[in-house]
């Protein structure tokens, strides 16, 4: 077990903690969790987990190594460098860079360039044989300013949000007004907690941005829609990616064909610029969760949005489902997402 910190997305209060937290338990890590600070979650776990969270985290920017945490005061954090060996995590020879950020305005009185140089001063003169490297350090120390600490240690894994830019909906070759953006789309199977190899469900594919998102963490994917143009342009999106589903059929999410899966993540139409073929939302979403509930092994999970009007968190437990948590999403004035996590007792 090792001090590990994350830095978190400022897109959403709740979903990056949360999200952490299902790749976790979908990996079989353990954890405690140490500090929840501004966009900085402090936990205790295997170094391991962090290649996970690497690969699956769609709400998470940057993992390390946490060497110490302090009052942020250029005193306290001299101390605390002083305190540690840094010959554990520094090696003769090795060149290093150290970053100081601000989390918003936290601790802005702190002159984090002037920080930099100083536990850079530091640095060299408590290990032997290394130097500076601001271009392309072999080891990069990374702080953070948060609520008035400051949380140090060694960069382990960065997460760009270049691949998810770069699939975007506009960006696919089949793009539909309700795409759901891929950070959501990946975090709500993160959510959903399954593992790589196992079968995650959507019964509204539409363009297949949940399914795209399963299908890059290792998943296999199996999805439905109402619509034929809808699943023809699934297919482009998953041949876009050269993505290999279990199956796309064209069908009422009401009486799938199907007989069992080991998560379900959806999307549900609105009424606004997807289709709900007369049905009102509500409706659309009673439906599918008696549809889907015989699927699902108990203790299996479905994530699904709808918005925040519906109550689907009341209507999960009304049909049988432990409702475990919800995350709003505002969208625009008239819609507020509702991201419900719900359980097969």
């Amino acid at each position: 077990m090792a001090k590990l910190f994350f830095l978190l997305s400022g897109e959403h209060e709740t979903l990056p903690v949360s999200e952490l937290k299902a790749i976790f338990e979908a990996e079989g890590y353990t954890y405690k969790v140490l500090e929840k600070l501004d966009q900085v979650l402090r936990i205790e776990a295997d170094l391991k987990c962090v290649e996970a969270v690497k690969n699956r985290a769609a709400f998470t920017r940057l993992c390390g190594l946490e060497l110490f945490t302090c009052e942020a005061e250029p005193s306290q954090t001299v101390k605390a460098i002083r305190a540690i060996n840094l010959g554990e995590v520094l090696k003769n020879g090795e060149n290093f860079a150290v970053r100081i950020k601000h989390v918003k305005t936290h601790a802005s009185q702190v002159d984090g360039m002037a920080l930099e140089r100083k536990i850079g001063e530091i640095i060299l003169q408590m290990t032997d044989g290394t130097r500076v490297n601001l271009q392309s350090p072999e080891k990069t120390f990374t702080g953070f300013l948060t609520d008035n600490k400051l949380v140090f240690g060694l960069k382990l894994a960065e997460i760009p949000p270049k691949s998810f830019t770069e699939r975007r909906p506009k960006k696919k070759p089949f793009f539909h007004p309700s795409a759901m953006p891929p950070k959501l789309a990946r975090c709500m199977v993160n959510l959903a907690k399954p593992k790589a190899g196992e079968l995650v469900f959507d019964p509204f594919c539409g363009t297949g941005s949940i399914l795209i998102e399963a299908a890059l963490m290792g998943c296999r994917v199996l999805g439905l829609d109402v619509q034929r143009r809808m699943v023809k342009g699934s297919l482009k999106n998953f041949a876009n990616f050269k993505i290999k589903p279990e199956g796309l059929v064209m069908a009422d999410a009401r009486n799938p064909p199907i007989k069992a899966v080991d998560c379900v993540v959806a999307d549900p139409p609105y009424g606004r610029s997807a289709t709900t073929l007369k049905r009102t939302t509500k409706q659309i979403i009673e439906d599918v969760l008696k549809a889907v509930y015989d699927m699902l092994e108990r203790g299996r999970r479905i994530c699904m949005a709808a918005p925040k009007t519906i109550g689907i968190g009341s209507i999960g437990e009304d049909l049988g489902y432990k409702h475990l948590e919800s995350h709003f999403v505002y969208v625009h004035r008239n819609l507020t997402r509702e991201i419900a996590v719900l359980l097969k007792n």
